[in-house]
């Protein structure tokens, strides 16, 4: 696992390429981020939504994301990295769904929850605020760095 000050490195040495960050969900008592952690990595798979497929065809290997909790919890657990860019979702035959593999990078010490992320301003227009429902989302640079800064205080 990368502690807070490899991230900002890692974050840093991506700057010269082009680098995206993303948030996806999970409902804990369906796959948590221990379940992930155990598995070591994990195939993003069964997503049904158009425009969280589109975000998994935008996903690039390297990026980083946040993992989120969400019906229980209701908050971002961890980080994690894409492996492997989009390919087809083994789990149905439709030929439009996708997936991506990611692995885990780190649990954060102290969660973020939505509530704190709705009472900051700083957040108002953050997907996971605006669209609580889509499941894979895109993260701002900026509101991506927040959060970690909030996960390590």
């Amino acid at each position: 696992m990368i502690h807070y000050a490899n991230i900002l490195h890692l974050t840093s040495h991506y700057l010269l390429k082009k680098m995206n960050y993303w948030l996806v969900k999970s409902e804990p008592f369906k796959y948590s981020w221990d379940d992930f952690v155990k598995e070591g990595k994990s195939t993003w798979d069964g997503v049904r939504n158009n425009t969280a497929r589109l975000n998994l065809i935008a996903m690039k290997v390297d990026d980083l994301v946040l993992f989120y909790h969400s019906n229980e919890g209701k908050e971002i657990v961890g980080l994690a990295k894409i492996t492997k860019e989009h390919y087809p979702d083994a789990t149905t035959e439709d030929p439009r769904w996708v997936v991506v593999d990611l692995v885990p990078v780190e649990l954060f010490p102290k969660p973020v929850t939505l509530a704190r992320l709705k009472a900051d301003e700083r957040f108002q227009d953050m997907a996971l605020v605006r669209l609580s429902r889509l499941s894979v989302a895109p993260v701002k640079r900026e509101e991506f760095d927040l959060i970690v800064a909030m996960a390590h205080e």
